[in-house]
């Protein structure tokens, strides 16, 4: 029982300080990992003691590593992986194994056995997969050649970590003796065997599986299903000598090609998310930070092999790789830090005694502080390479607008589609049914070439760059339309039309109303969020077959638009509905009673713009009337139809209802079900607003 108590204790002090840490690394913009990482160094044995002594939390954070793994498998695509073939293999394997070799060289000078150099320097030779696709997501340029080199390279280290998780606890049963390749070899080819095995077994069982479990229509059952085949694949593995993780990798390669995919994937992500929370915190937990002034200068060795080697290495492949030199120094810079995946290595290495306490303290150290330093790198890949290349870096850029711009011939009058998926093409079809001249910009260069063959006037350019919009003729456009949906991306796109031509109008599609003011005031004319233009379509075609003037509709469709969709952004919002964006606001119905501390005063009375509420309507008896007069009586009875945030609905409830008095209620609940008290739907208008002015 004190154990139990001892483990709950232990739990709920990492959670508030990984609550604390977390929001605090978000706070300056960092990679919530170092929020973990910092919690597990200061809670370690080598610090304040707090981590409970059993390894109750070890094992929870190795099923952590589980289900990473397992996402990992879900996400690998073999279509995907054909498609990017060439830098996937080429370019990421050689990233790999020269990175690798490097390492290896740097940690044997150091001193460190060859078991554990190669697994060290496989670690430092991974990249951050989090923390890359994240912050080039987050400043559009994950679409750029640069952008989608480093994913090659990103996928295949996952990859990559497989053949070392299998390697690690075969090189630990050879490190008390000289190893003998030969038992090493029959080893590896057993469980490759076996591995061939469960990947067979899995291809015609797992399917008919979920299908079953799925016709169940039971989320339970789907959930333990899911957690059912991760584990179980994840033990045959580990019985066989290799990795836990692995195991969980191979059922979520093979889940991936089911239909059942996504939901998984959804499923999945609060135990993932938390249990590897604990993981890093567990590898935190194993940094000593006292020791780390003895090691300094082997941190500092590493630290410049993980960032300034392995950024000359890639850098150096993706040249050779026929890139310019701006692309190649901009990929070697979004990859020159540690991975994530490396902390699972070294932590695996060292409890299978491949690699000593210093030698892990050494290698996590120079990872921690090279991930901390990643999003500043990567944030600055378009300066410093400015900087780096100066003039020739600038040539290139040109050249290639250049050489753009003398294929699109002078177009003049026309619409610049940037964004040539499914609308963006839908859009051109109706454009050219028109004649009206058009020119389309694409970063996925499958859709370019098939687009082109198929005689359709697109082309391979990043929109958000102002000398590519200026090459597509923006001061001769009529119009420029983005239809990529990517928030970031379309943002810096709108921001670089607008600075090249003051007066175009752009058209910007979004998912909702979430950036719809931030993309006005960056120049958009107008946006089109299609959660908000699904219900103007759907009112269009009510009115439509309810046969009203056509004048009237559109009157009314324009009006809507006019004010920025204002009418259909609120609406009721339920028990369990939660705004999906900072600026979602919900209409909320209280009905007065005698008692109300509010009846009898003037809505002026109630202030509630400092409250940020709106008073959408009045309802009195049969009688509804939008914007009452703020010098109307409220009176018992009276609903009043409000909108604002949803937080601010009690404080507002306080201030209207006040103190009633205690036996009038209980009379009134009596009379009234409680379910009668909040409306949950707006009432049509039954009468005119004039009758409501003055009801007495």
């Amino acid at each position: 029982m004190e154990q139990s108590t001892n483990l709950l204790e232990g739990i709920l002090l990492l959670l508030v300080m990984s609550v604390a840490s977390v929001a605090a690394f978000r706070t300056f913009k960092l990679p919530p990992i170092l929020g973990y990482l910092l919690v597990g160094a200061l809670s370690s044995e080598h610090a304040l003691g707090w981590l409970p002594e059993n390894h109750s939390i070890e094992f929870m954070a190795e099923v952590g590593v589980v289900f990473l793994l397992f996402a990992i498998g879900l996400e690998f695509s073999v279509t995907q992986f054909l498609a990017m073939r060439r830098t996937v293999l080429g370019l990421g394997g050689l990233q790999m194994l020269l990175s690798t070799l490097v390492g290896f060289v740097l940690l044997n000078y150091l001193g460190v056995g060859w078991e554990g150099a190669i697994i060290a320097a496989g670690a430092m030779a991974l990249s951050s997969t989090a923390i890359v696709i994240k912050q080039l997501t987050d400043q559009g340029e994950m679409h750029e050649r640069h952008g989608q080199l480093a994913l090659g390279i990103l996928l295949f280290q996952d990859i990559a970590v497989v053949p070392f998780l299998i390697a690690i606890p075969l090189l630990s049963h050879n490190t008390t003796a000289d190893p003998e390749l030969v038992v090493m070899g029959l080893h590896a080819l057993g469980n490759i065997l076996v591995l061939a095995l469960m990947l067979f077994t899995a291809h015609y069982v797992l399917r008919p599986l979920f299908q079953k479990v799925a016709n169940a229509q039971s989320i339970e059952l789907f959930n333990i299903t899911v957690l059912l085949v991760a584990l179980t694949s994840a033990w045959v593995t580990q019985s066989l000598g290799m990795s836990l993780a692995l195991g969980a990798f191979l059922a979520g390669m093979m889940l991936s090609e089911t239909e059942y995919k996504h939901q998984i994937e959804t499923e999945i992500r609060p135990f993932r998310d938390i249990l590897m929370g604990l993981f890093f915190i567990t590898v935190g937990a194993k940094l000593n930070l006292a020791v780390l002034p003895e090691l300094w200068l082997s941190i500092l060795w590493l630290l410049l092999g993980i960032i300034v080697i392995k950024a000359l290495i890639v850098a150096g492949l993706v040249f050779l790789f026929g890139n310019s030199k701006g692309i190649s120094v901009r990929t070697g810079l979004v990859l020159a830090q540690g991975g994530e995946f490396g902390f699972a290595l070294l932590s695996l290495a060292l409890s299978n005694r491949l690699l000593t306490q210093d030698e892990v303290q050494a290698a996590l150290a120079a990872i921690v502080i090279s991930m901390a330093l990643a999003p500043l790198m990567i944030r600055s890949n378009d300066t410093v390479t400015r900087k780096l290349l100066s003039d020739s870096y600038l040539r290139q850029r040109y050249k290639d607008v250049h050489a753009f711009s003398r294929e699109v011939k002078e177009v003049d009058n026309h619409v610049i589609i940037c964004g040539y998926r499914r609308v963006g093409q839908g859009l051109a079809r109706l454009l050219q049914e028109q004649g009206v001249p058009y020119l389309g910009l694409e970063l996925d260069s499958k859709i370019v070439t098939e687009a082109w063959e198929a005689g359709e006037t697109v082309y391979y350019a990043d929109a958000s760059r102002t000398e590519i919009l200026m090459a597509a003729g923006i001061q001769r456009a009529r119009l420029v339309v983005i239809t990529i949906t990517a928030p970031e991306t379309a943002q810096h796109i709108t921001e670089a039309a607008r600075k090249k031509n003051k007066t175009i109008p752009i058209i910007v599609r979004a998912r909702d109303d979430t950036y719809l003011e931030t993309l006005i005031k960056l120049g958009a004319t107008e946006v089109l969020p299609e959660s908000l233009e699904a219900s103007v379509m759907v009112a269009q075609r009510v009115l439509e077959k309810l046969e009203l003037p056509n004048e009237e509709i559109e009157e009314v469709v324009n009006r809507i638009r006019v004010e920025g969709y204002h009418q259909l952004k609120s609406f009721f919002h339920g028990l369990a509905q939660k705004a999906t964006s900072k600026s979602e606001t919900f209409l909320h119905s209280i009905v007065l009673q005698e008692t109300d501390k509010a009846v009898g005063k003037r809505i002026a009375d109630l202030n509630l713009a400092s409250m940020d509420i709106t008073l959408k309507a009045l309802k009195r008896g049969e009688i509804r009337g939008d914007q009452p007069s703020p010098e109307m009586i409220l009176q018992a009875e009276d609903t009043l139809i409000i909108e604002g945030k949803v937080d601010r609905f009690k404080e507002i409830e306080k201030k209207i209802h006040g103190e009633r008095k205690e036996s009038k209620d209980k009379i009134k609940d009596a009379k009234t079900p409680p379910e009668l008290k909040t409306l949950t739907s707006i009432t049509e208008l039954e009468e005119p607003k004039s009758k409501l002015e003055n009801p007495e």
